[in-house]
């Protein structure tokens, strides 16, 4: 027993020798390579075992043959040792700056190249972030490109919109200022009008700014959206009486629309619902029909208005909630009556802002807007979380 725990103290003191200069030489190599540092721990490592061996090997008067035995034994065992934590470090610098030329990959036009030689576990996992992170950025970058090919059309279009009623204005106030005017009430009250139509503009580009910043401010309370659709619908009223279109607001079984609660600002629905119901009316053409239906769906409400401008195109669905956007036909303003002798026409203005109001507020409540086509024109569809019960 006394011999074991001599062995063990001659072992613990070289040991710890070797154990001192490996911290040591660790604090001197934290911000070296990786490799260099690997390698002090296999020599740290080494040494431990060697001098532990060689002191308990002397103090046991082995015979110099036996001493030498010794020695040549821990010699190659070290070289063996030391060699592999060589080749290990090596395999760990390559895969360290196979992975930092990757690295320069992230956010390029072709998205990152993993690197290609095997890599460890750890390596592995960073790659594998790094890709997903490439990714996100992508993705980051084509929204930011489409928000911006979107700001600069709704810039074009709203400049366009706002030369048409302006031109009108200005003309019209040139012939009142003239005395040319042979109506002069009929002037001023289409330059209400037009005044109007702009004010309503401005209160858009206003709401849509909020939306976007996350600023839109809700009062959510329990109502009924059957009540919302009737106001929005007499709201509506005499734009489709001037349209020559008829309003409907029946379920598609024929009854009226369901009174379900929702948990909304009744504000914010019904100007959803008449954007919707405006944006069907100037679509649809005179004698056409406007419906609107609403029911619940499990855990949901869904609020449907459909029109009869014949459809819109495939590939033009996912953009029709995009801010700004228009379609083909859509761009050229219709007008909105007959206008008197001498007096420009009153036109339809909007600057494709409703329909992305509609989503923002929408998406605001927790719910989702969508479209599809349905035989002989569109379905705008709104889904709103229904109120809980009690």
């Amino acid at each position: 027993m006394k011999d074991l725990l001599l062995i063990a103290l001659f072992a613990a003191l070289g040991a710890a020798a070797a154990g001192l200069l490996g911290l040591a030489a660790l604090r001197l190599l934290r911000r070296r390579s990786l490799a260099l540092t690997l390698f002090a721990v296999a020599v740290v490592s080494v040494l431990a075992v060697t001098s532990g061996t060689f002191a308990v090997a002397r103090a046991m008067f082995l015979s110099h043959h036996d001493l030498g035995v010794v020695v040549t034994v821990l010699a190659m065992a070290s070289v063996v040792a030391l060699l592999t934590a060589a080749l290990l470090g090596r395999q760990v610098t390559a895969g360290g700056r196979a992975l930092a030329a990757a690295a320069r990959t992230v956010g390029g036009d072709s998205g990152f190249t993993p690197p290609d030689r095997p890599l460890g576990r750890e390596l592995a996992e960073v790659s594998a972030e790094l890709a997903a992170t490439s990714a996100r950025l992508a993705e980051s970058r084509d929204r930011e490109r489409a928000l911006d090919t979107s700001r600069r059309e709704l810039i074009a279009w709203i400049s366009h919109d706002l030369r048409t009623p302006l031109a009108g204005l200005r003309a019209m106030a040139e012939a009142l200022e003239d005395g040319v005017a042979e109506q002069p009430e009929r002037y001023l009250a289409r330059i209400r009008t037009e005044v109007e139509r702009l004010t309503g503009m401005v209160d858009d580009l206003f709401e849509l700014s909020r939306i976007q910043a996350g600023a839109l401010a809700l009062a959510p309370s329990r109502v009924s959206l059957h009540d919302l659709v009737d106001d929005a619908l007499a709201g509506a009223h005499p734009l489709a009486r001037q349209r020559g279109v008829r309003l409907e607001g029946v379920r598609p079984e024929g009854r009226r629309v369901e009174p379900a609660p929702v948990e909304a600002d009744p504000r914010e629905i019904t100007r959803v619902i008449g954007n919707l119901l405006v944006n069907a009316i100037r679509a649809t053409p005179p004698d056409g029909v406007v419906a609107v239906s609403a029911h619940r769906d499990a855990d949901t409400v869904v609020l449907a208005v459909t029109d009869g401008c014949g459809g819109i195109p495939e590939s033009d669905l996912p953009r029709v909630f995009e801010t700004g956007w228009r379609g083909t036909a859509a761009r050229t303003p219709r007008p909105t009556g007959p206008a008197g002798p001498g007096t420009p026409e009153a036109t339809d203005s909007g600057a494709g802002l409703g329909l992305a109001i509609v989503r923002g507020i929408v998406e605001a409540h927790a719910g989702r807007a969508r479209v599809r086509n349905v035989d002989g024109g569109c379905c705008f569809e709104i889904t709103l979380p229904a109120a809980r019960s009690g």
